[in-house]
């Protein structure tokens, strides 16, 4: 058999002396007659740092082999073809020629060692030392480990020819084992990542030093969390309670969005964690331009072909509404117009439509709009009467009336008074005896801060305390102020631009215990909008606070507003029985109920009680007689004159003159 392919090419390999190996030969490790003990032997084979190797092994195939052993097996690098184990055999044959070189002697001490190695496996492992010399770069690139991570006997399995497959196949279902569990986990909480890895307070620490927050990071987290809450049972850490989720999403908000914690909590509180951050969500961008055509002047189809002509995109509001157009792209401002000029239309939100569509104003009614300006409902409300009746428009802020009054005249409203009188103390004392009571009280604002975004750090608590103190003063003054014996009205509505119940829901509560004598009944508003809230954590409203209306910006595209439709039904005598918190009025009327034997029964009428809306009339002369002689001395007439000598001297002074 020729030299084969590998022998042609690289030539013969060189001899052991070539390559400065010596050969070890091993050796008890207790001294034996006409020989030197093993340790001493390997010390002294390994003096020069030259590892040996033992017959019949090449350089290329240089293993380290375990000690319980005297040989170990060469382990190739990579599966061998036949022509290469034919190049090996002869390469092996070559190494053994330079083999013969050395004497008998040096061979047999060779096999007295393997005898004694023989023997050496029966002894402790730690008794033992290392019966082979490696290089230690060879142990780190050993090719029949794998990973770190693999058991020992899979180590030393040989990667052979035969088994390469099935060693390959195992890798592979390993692989597929540990992709399963990874999307299997993705699966079931892959939000928790993110959620755990923010925990610790990424945003928090960003702010203790000073340093803006990731907001891109803030917004993922808060929709995991959404998510976890959402399906709480699947998808939530065992380890974290609700609580700690939505204190996680509560802190996020304040961060990303810029509410105060006390605002955040108040309004996370009205709806459940998804509709909440829909509602933070549509705060952040106002809500559409809406102008409400004055019928005074003109109609609502002739208005917007003259604002189309001026290259005015618009359309109708709603179905809910007769006279609203939405503008979504104007060319000219839409304050200094012809048509604003001369009184066609007034840029007014949507939502402040609602108050007045709910009161109904009739002709040639008395109707009192407590908090006016800066005028868009007064106007309203002239237009729907036709300017009949009158409007009494006050308000207790001097600068809003000025605005007031220039709507007014602008619009061409020639019904409306107003006045500047703080409405807690003026009405009724003053005046009463409406038809009609509109009340949208001022508010804390939490509706409109699409418009107004300083209201998410400047309401504090005391805000929530003292601006629903207020409102009760202001409804009372309303219902008082309304004429129970109106053959028309006898109606109070009460509106604000703020969605949180203790502004909404409890003051009309409040109102409710205090004057027995109304009731809530419907708006008259259809289906627009959403119920008004019979419970809230752990209150119970009345069972008719459904009736009225709440109104939010992610729900119906409008500024917040809360809208609720009040009817007294007496004047309140004072031991009036009530049924379901109602003043019953029959008890303190005459009864015209016939008897069995014909006859009528009446009941004598119980004395009105002040509290409730009535009058005294004593008083009022006192303010009468006070205006009358305040009215004189403006005129130059001293009061104390008797009023037939004023009459003789104003007709001397006409005849003079």
């Amino acid at each position: 058999m020729g030299p084969g392919r590998r022998m042609k090419k690289q030539g013969p390999p060189q001899s052991l002396e070539q390559l400065n190996i010596s050969v070890k030969r091993k050796a008890s490790e207790q001294s034996k007659p006409g020989g030197e003990s093993k340790a001493k032997r390997r010390k002294a084979d390994t003096s020069n740092g030259v590892p040996t190797v033992k017959p019949g092994n090449s350089a290329k195939h240089i293993k380290a082999s375990r000690p319980s052993k005297p040989t170990a097996k060469p382990m190739p690098l990579h599966e061998t073809s036949e022509d290469d184990d034919a190049d090996d055999a002869d390469g092996d044959d070559s190494l053994v020629e330079h083999l013969e070189d050395l004497d008998d002697g040096d061979i047999a001490d060779d096999s007295a060692s393997e005898q004694e190695g023989e023997d050496d496996d029966l002894e402790p492992a730690n008794s033992r030392s290392d019966d082979s010399v490696f290089d230690s770069d060879l142990e780190e690139a050993d090719p029949a480990r794998f990973s770190e991570d693999e058991d020992e006997s899979d180590a030393e399995e040989k990667l052979t020819a035969a088994n390469i497959e099935g060693l390959s196949r195992k890798l592979d279902q390993k692989q597929a084992l540990v992709d399963a569990q990874a999307q299997e986990e993705l699966e079931d909480a892959a939000m928790q990542t993110n959620i755990v890895a923010g925990a610790d307070g990424d945003g928090d620490q960003a702010t203790m030093q000073g340093l803006a927050p990731d907001l891109q990071l803030l917004r993922t987290r808060i929709t995991d969390t959404l998510r976890v809450l959402g399906d709480f049972a699947k998808l939530a850490d065992k380890s974290k309670s609700r609580a700690e989720y939505t204190s996680l999403l509560l802190s996020d908000i304040c961060t990303y969005y810029g509410y105060t914690p006390y605002l955040a909590e108040k309004l996370l509180s009205l709806f459940n964690p998804l509709e909440a951050f829909a509602f933070f969500e549509a705060n952040e961008s106002p809500r559409p331009v809406v102008l409400r055509t004055n019928t005074l002047r003109t109609n609502r189809r002739t208005l917007a072909q003259a604002l189309i002509n001026r290259g005015v995109v618009l359309e109708p509001v709603g179905k809910w509404s007769k006279v609203g157009l939405q503008v979504f792209e104007s060319a000219v401002p839409l304050g200094a117009t012809p048509e604003y000029l001369a009184g066609h239309y007034i840029i007014q939100a949507a939502s402040s439509f609602l108050p007045v569509m709910a009161l109904a104003p009739q002709p040639n009614e008395r109707i009192l709009d407590m908090a006016a300006a800066p005028g868009g409902k007064t106007t309203h409300i002239s237009a729907l009467m036709r300017n009949t009746g009158t409007i009494f428009a006050n308000d207790s802020n001097r600068q809003r009336a000025k605005g007031l009054i220039g709507n007014i005249h602008r619009l061409g409203c020639k019904n409306t008074i107003v006045s500047n009188l703080d409405a807690k103390e003026a009405f009724p004392k003053i005046l009463g005896g409406f038809d009609r009571v509109l009340l949208d009280a001022p508010c804390s604002g939490t509706g409109v801060i699409g418009k107004d975004a300083s209201v998410k750090t400047s309401k504090t608590e005391r805000d929530f305390l003292a601006l629903p103190h207020m409102q009760k003063q202001l409804l009372l003054a309303a219902i008082d102020s309304t004429d129970h014996a109106s053959k028309t009205g006898g109606y109070i509505v009460y509106a604000t631009c703020s969605v949180t119940v203790e502004e909404n829901e409890g003051v009309v509560q409040y109102a409710l215990r205090k004057r027995p004598n109304v009731r809530i009944v419907d708006t008259g508003l259809g289906t627009f909008g959403s119920e008004g809230f019979r419970k809230y954590m752990n209150k119970r409203f009345d069972d008719r606070m459904n009736m009225a209306r709440r109104y939010f910006p992610h729900r119906e595209n409008v500024d917040g507003f809360f809208v609720c439709k009040l009817k007294k039904i007496g004047p309140g005598p004072s031991g009036a029985q009530t049924v379901n918190g109602v003043a019953d009025a029959s008890r303190s009327t005459p009864n015209s109920d016939r008897l069995s034997n014909g006859t009528k029964e009446t009941s004598p009428v119980t004395p009105i009680d002040d509290e409730f809306g009535g009058f005294d009339s004593e008083e009022d002369k006192k303010y009468i007689a006070h205006a009358e002689r305040k009215r004189l001395k403006k005129k130059g007439v001293n009061p104390k004159v008797a009023p037939d000598h004023r009459s003789a001297m104003g007709k001397g002074r006409t005849r003079s003159g």
